[in-house]
C-alpha cells in the first residue's frame, strides 16, 4: 500500500513539473501522520516496504500471513540493508518461510540468521557495515526525575563489557570503603 502511495505521489509531483531529484518529497510525512508516527518513522516504513516490495518477497509473504510480525520483518530488512538488490533477495530466498527458519523463531535467532546469510553473500559489506558501526559509537546523557541522569552508550561489544567491568570493579571498592551505594549493574 506504501509503495503504490509512493508510486502515485510522486507521478502527481512529476506532473506538477517538481524536479526528479525532489520527487517523493513528503511521502513518508503523510505515511507517518496517517500511522500516527514521527516523520522520520514514517520514511523508515517507506523504506521496509519498498525493500519488502521490490527485493524480498518471501519476508512480506511471511509478514502477510502472520509467521512474522513487522518488527521482525524490519529486522530482517535492516540486517540485509548493505547488501545489492541481488543478494539481499538471494538471502531473502534462502531464509524464505517455508524454510522453517522463521518457525518459532524469536528477534535473537532471525537477526543470526540474517546475518549469517548476508555475510556468506557478501563478507566484505558486512564486515565494512559493523566497523562503520563502531564509528558511530557515542555517549549520551539525559535528565531523569530526583535530580538523577539516564547515561547511555553504544558501544562495540568489547568496550561495553570493559566499561562494565571497570564500573563494577569501582563501585564494588566504594561499598568496601562503607559506601551505601548499590552495584554498578543492579
Amino acid at each position: 500500500m506504501s509503495v503504490a502511495f509512493d508510486l502515485l505521489q510522486r507521478r502527481e509531483q512529476a506532473d506538477a513539473g517538481m524536479p526528479a531529484a525532489e520527487l517523493g518529497t513528503g511521502v513518508g510525512a503523510q505515511i507517518a501522520l496517517a500511522r500516527r508516527e514521527s516523520p522520520a518513522k514514517g520514511g523508515r516504513l517507506l523504506g521496509l516496504a519498498k525493500a519488502l516490495v521490490t527485493e524480498m518477497p518471501h519476508a512480506l509473504a511471511a509478514l502477510e500471513a502472520g509467521q512474522l510480525n513487522e518488527w521482525r520483518t524490519t529486522l530482517l530488512v535492516k540486517e540485509t540493508a548493505g547488501l545489492t538488490a541481488e543478494d539481499r533477495t538471494a538471502v531473502d530466498a534462502e531464509l524464505a518461510a517455508d524454510t522453517g527458519t522463521f518457525d518459532g523463531a524469536g528477534d535473537r535467532r532471525i537477526v543470526a540468521a540474517a546475518r549469517a546469510a548476508a555475510y556468506r553473500r557478501d563478507p566484505r559489506t558486512v564486515t565494512q557495515r559493523a566497523s562503520h558501526a563502531a564509528a558511530e559509537r557515542h555517549v549520551s546523557l539525559r535528565p531523569a526525575p530526583d535530580t538523577m541522569c539516564y547515561v547511555t552508550a553504544l558501544l562495540p561489544a568489547g568496550q561495553g563489557v570493559a566499561m562494565d567491568a571497570a564500573l563494577t570493579r569501582h563501585a564494588d571498592t566504594l561499598r568496601n570503603t562503607g559506601d551505601p551505594a548499590p552495584a554498578a549493574n543492579s
